[in-house]
């Protein structure tokens, strides 16, 4: 039997209560776990269905959008790491599933943490609960209501005592196979 370890938990960044709720969880695990941890923040924002900021845009343009967003982030993310310095940023320009699939791939996360800012909320241009069920490795969603509202996929719910999770925090997330691939546009 193969038992799973984790060298680096990866977060998507969410400007929102319920995403300083998710990134305060995922450097707490990495902290206390003495794991790195890589913040992905993407050209076209994945809460935001159908929006895709890099469409359409000339290269420069998009050139100048990937060095404004890129510096925003860090700025936003360097205050709240306090003195944490094992820590990775990544702007990825293609779509969240392909680019969170190749930097799994390449190890840059064994376990991934979302925000829930909302029970409706959407990522990847579906529902996030079936993206977080449907995605190959351990997801956390947090939120919307408070940090300790924690829905966990099936990979994730067999490594909580791993993760350092109270078991009755952890609610397995509801997965409405009929949605799987639902477009919200």
């Amino acid at each position: 039997m193969t038992i799973p370890s984790i060298r680096a938990v990866g977060f998507c960044v969410n400007y929102s209560r319920q995403g300083d709720r998710a990134f305060e969880l995922a450097l707490d695990i990495a902290r206390n776990r003495q794991l790195q941890l890589n913040i992905f923040h993407f050209l076209s924002d994945p809460y935001e269905p159908g929006k895709n900021a890099a469409s359409d845009l000339p290269d420069d343009e998009v050139s100048r959008l990937s060095v404004e967003m890129e510096r925003k982030m860090r700025l936003y993310y360097d205050e709240k790491l306090g003195d944490y310095l094992d820590v990775g940023f990544r702007l990825c320009e293609d779509n969240e599933w392909t680019e969170l699939h190749r930097c799994l791939c390449k190890k840059d996360f064994q376990l991934l943490i979302l925000a829930c800012p909302s029970e409706n909320a959407v990522f990847g241009n579906r529902s996030l609960k079936n993206f977080a069920e449907g995605f190959v490795c351990p997801v956390i969603l947090v939120g919307p209501e408070s940090r300790s509202q924690l829905r966990l996929n099936k990979p994730a719910l067999l490594m909580d005592n791993l993760i350092g999770l109270n078991r009755e925090e952890c609610i397995p997330l509801e997965f409405d196979k009929n949605k799987q691939f639902e477009q919200t546009i």
